[in-house]
């Protein structure tokens, strides 16, 4: 099964795990792809970011994307795309 939403990330982001760490307690899924070992990922989190690679980008099955949301900003997309 995939998740709600697609999270990039990087091994060393802080934000990224914090964020991680809270969407798993609120049992809310979602897929990990590491912009470091994926090229093409890193295209994408610029496209959203301005050209910056600005990790968590989260992007929904709208298209939409967040740049460092907040869990509350996260469920509230979430129950938006529901």
């Amino acid at each position: 099964m995939s998740g709600q939403f697609t999270m990039y990330t990087t091994p060393w982001c802080g934000y990224c795990h914090r964020l991680k760490s809270q969407l798993d307690r609120e049992g809310i899924t979602y897929d990990v792809v590491d912009i470091e070992q994926v090229p093409d990922a890193a295209k994408i989190v610029e496209e959203a970011n301005n050209g910056n690679q600005t990790v968590p980008t989260l992007v929904f099955a709208d298209g939409s994307a967040q740049t460092n949301p907040s869990l509350a900003q996260v469920k509230e997309k979430l129950a938006a795309l529901a």
